[in-house]
């Protein structure tokens, strides 16, 4: 009899929390087809796209965004103002470490690979393909060109 009511007890307490859990509005959901694609940020080279799937890339706080870029894309060497951690998804990114962009230096990562670089490291990256990369990091996002003149915004 014991028992029976521990489980009792111990049910409705898992229930308890299970609609408590339930009860979280703060989520989010998103598969492959609902992705929404917009022209990336204009600090980035033209030719890419962006999806937010959580977060705001502007305001301070958690976000994750993917990567859209077509074959022959390149991001000159620079650096971000919080750790990146990038996924990824399909294609491969060519990843140098460095300020200056040596393509014989670059590591090829293919989809399903990972890497995770502090904030203000040096680095660049190509792809031979239509890549996509998941980037999860700390807003405000940004982009610091190692080189001034390689920033898009100041070549428009």
């Amino acid at each position: 009899m014991k028992n029976a009511s521990l489980t009792a007890v111990v049910f409705i307490g898992l229930c308890g929390i299970a609609s408590f859990a339930s009860g979280e509005d703060a989520h989010t959901i998103i598969v492959p087809n609902e992705v929404k694609w917009t022209p990336a940020p204009k600090i980035l080279p033209a030719g890419a796209e962006t999806a937010v799937l959580f977060g705001d890339p502007t305001k301070e706080g958690l976000f994750a965004l993917r990567l859209k870029v077509p074959s022959g894309y390149a991001v000159s060497p620079h650096t971000h103002p919080a750790n990146e951690v990038v996924t990824v998804i399909s294609g491969t990114i060519n990843l140098g470490m460095g300020e200056t962009a040596d393509r014989s230096a670059a590591k090829a990562l293919p989809a399903g690979s990972f890497f995770a670089l502090p904030s203000g490291m040096a680095h660049f990256a190509y792809f031979d393909e239509e890549t996509v990369v998941q980037i999860t990091t700390n807003g405000p996002w940004g982009i610091k060109y190692v080189n001034p003149a390689d920033d898009p915004q100041k070549s428009q």
